[in-house]
């Protein structure tokens, strides 16, 4: 039998209610992290290809799971989120086995790169359905209320496995293992990617929500301005990826890692902590108070003059983004139909996707133009721009529940 919100568990039970879709999410990001960490050594060093090539290999992915996300919510809306989950899992699932395959069977350089890529485009379809129908599913267990609270788990786990998949790929193609090389990664990301599959069959069936549907770009456009908050706010996570270590460098200062690993560290413990806020305090108020410590976190690393003052940057930078998704999440949720929340999820994640994506881009004009440190004074202003559709979520009365 279907479950729905109607059941949800009381408020202490939430998190286990909804724990086996950040098991997905997590078993599916290892069968994505892994491969992404060994994949320009496979392409390049072993296949012979330059380096456009491996960019292109690295970002195909990417842009294959921003393709998909119409796809995915609707998936989620029409048929239901377990549909979606399930073959979200198969999708990774014959991604690791394609790689398998371009590995192990003999070939030219261009067949299995052709394999490569291949595998890298189902690979990002499967990402696309295991994270929205995974939310999706969540949600509709536990009960909308508890939205952001699911997103932040969700990202936990997904960041945790990214975190966790790559020094794990780079030690199975370095370390002695069941074979040599990428094959092994390919062969244990599969078995990652079969445990996401099978899970995702186990868990306990969500219907559809009934009643009204909207358009897929209906639904994109109601969601829009908080959309574009939250890839606002993604500019200073990507100026720190791309530029601190080189900042660090260009200066002479040491600890350019910690800076790095503070972030994240960071960014994980404040989930921990204080994912409960934006339920709790409204997703809005949350945001902005989110959006503006990351600015001030920018505004350290642009300005410091020595590490210590660029490491306390990172840490409030870090605990800045954090709650930003779960916040604007919530907003955005609010403002689409209970039959239409797989589509906003799609259209919502589509954001982050691409503020991810410009956030290199953007990051690297200011850095060629006015030295590294700008790229944080960037990071900064974007925080602050989108601080203004949090307030106007904070002060709209469309909006209910904001406080």
């Amino acid at each position: 039998m279907a479950h729905s919100a109607a059941t949800a568990a009381p408020p202490q039970r939430v998190l286990l209610r909804f724990a086996p879709a950040v098991l997905i999410i997590f078993f599916g990001y290892l069968a994505i992290g892994m491969p992404l960490a060994v994949l320009p050594l496979q392409v390049h060093d072993r296949l012979g290809f330059g380096s456009f090539v491996v960019g292109v290999s690295v970002s195909l992915q990417s842009l294959a799971t921003l393709a998909s996300r119409q796809l995915a919510g609707s998936l989620c809306d029409r048929r239901g989120p377990n549909l979606a989950m399930r073959l979200g899992g198969a999708c990774s699932l014959a991604a690791g086995l394609i790689q398998v395959v371009a590995c192990v069977v003999p070939a030219s350089a261009a067949v299995a790169l052709a394999a490569i890529l291949a595998a890298r485009v189902v690979l990002g379809i499967g990402e696309s359905l295991l994270v929205t129908g995974s939310l999706a599913w969540a949600i509709g267990l536990v009960d909308p209320r508890h939205t952001g609270k699911v997103m932040v788990w969700v990202g936990i786990g997904m960041y945790g496995a990214l975190a966790a998949g790559a020094p794990l790929g780079i030690w199975l193609v370095t370390g002695r293992a069941l074979a040599d090389g990428f094959v092994t990664v390919a062969i244990t990301a599969s078995v990652w990617a079969l445990a996401a599959t099978v899970t995702s069959v186990l868990v306990v069936p969500v219907a559809p929500a009934g009643g009204e549907r909207l358009p897929f770009r209906a639904v994109a456009a109601r969601i829009a301005p908080f959309g574009a908050g939250l890839t606002l706010a993604s500019v200073g996570f990507g100026a720190i990826a791309a530029f601190a270590a080189l900042d660090f460098r260009m200066k002479g200062w040491p600890g350019a890692g910690f800076a790095l690993a503070t972030f994240g560290v960071t960014y994980i413990v404040t989930r921990i902590l204080l994912g409960h806020w934006p339920d709790r305090f409204g997703g809005a108020r949350v945001a902005m108070v989110s959006l503006i410590v990351e600015a001030g976190g920018q505004i350290l690393l642009w300005l410091a003059p020595f590490p210590a003052v660029a490491i306390a940057g990172s840490i409030l930078s870090g605990a800045g983004v954090s709650l930003v998704f779960p916040s604007f999440g919530i907003v955005a949720m609010k403002l689409v139909p209970p039959a239409s929340r797989g589509s906003a999820l799609g259209a919502y994640v589509a954001f982050a996707d691409l503020g991810y994506a410009l956030a290199g881009p953007l990051t690297g004009v200011f850095a060629g133009a006015f030295g590294y440190p700008s790229v944080f004074a960037a990071g900064a202003l974007s925080a602050a721009m989108a601080v203004l559709p949090a307030l106007y979520a904070a002060n709209s009365r469309n909006i209910a529940s904001q406080g």
